[in-house]
């Protein structure tokens, strides 16, 4: 599930505007070299790229830092990122692990590519940093043919519902919200989590 706040080949050259914080608009431009997607403007340089075996303990690393997601083992986090390591994306800058989106495709649901967790470190929040790293988590090779997004949002989750949506309304499509994880079902006081699915997508990116 997501917790409040805000978890190769060649990908297109892109480029857009985006606001930063004087208010002024800089280019944004998206490439790939090597299997890294690299993400310039004028204050920062971030690269997007798929885990490996090794980022998993900087995935537990990340998840801690972050204060607001639900902290699991770091076993769980390196088998994460080495057997869905392709589903997985990395945010680089200055060599550091800035922020991840942890996922998978459900096998009962292959179609969809699922959203686990989204972590963005607290250095790097408050940039918009979430959603570029959903954009580019989707238009990962092992991703890219998805027909829909999908992740477990709690009720309380405001801020991961105005993410998923601010995502759906990027992308040029719709969000479908049902019932999923019921309160009953955590062994804890828990709000229910329902099933956000945001789709269908184009193949187009």
């Amino acid at each position: 599930s997501l917790d409040a706040a805000c978890r190769v080949g060649p990908f297109i050259r892109h480029v857009h505007c985006l606001p930063i914080q004087n208010g002024r608009h800089v280019a944004h431009v998206l490439t790939c070299d090597e299997g890294m997607m690299t993400t310039s403007t004028e204050r920062s340089d971030i690269g997007f790229r798929p885990a490996t075996c090794s980022d998993g303990a900087a995935l537990w690393a990340l998840v801690r830092a972050t204060a607001t997601l639900e902290l699991n083992s770091v076993y769980f986090y390196l088998l994460f990122a080495t057997d869905f390591g392709d589903h997985c994306l990395i945010a680089e800058s200055g060599g550091e692990t800035v922020g991840a989106v942890v996922g998978y495709r459900p096998p009962r649901d292959p179609s969809a590519a699922f959203v686990w967790q989204i972590g963005v470190s607290p250095a790097m929040q408050g940039r918009g940093l979430g959603l570029r790293m959903l954009k580019a988590w989707r238009n990962l090779p092992a991703n890219r043919d998805a027909d829909c997004i999908t992740a477990t949002v709690a009720t309380d989750n405001t801020a991961s519902d105005r993410l998923f949506r601010a995502l759906a309304r990027d992308l040029g499509t719709s969000v479908e919200v049902r019932e999923h994880f019921t309160s009953d079902m955590f062994p804890a006081p828990h709000p229910p989590e329902p099933l956000y699915r945001i789709g269908p997508l184009s193949r187009e990116g």
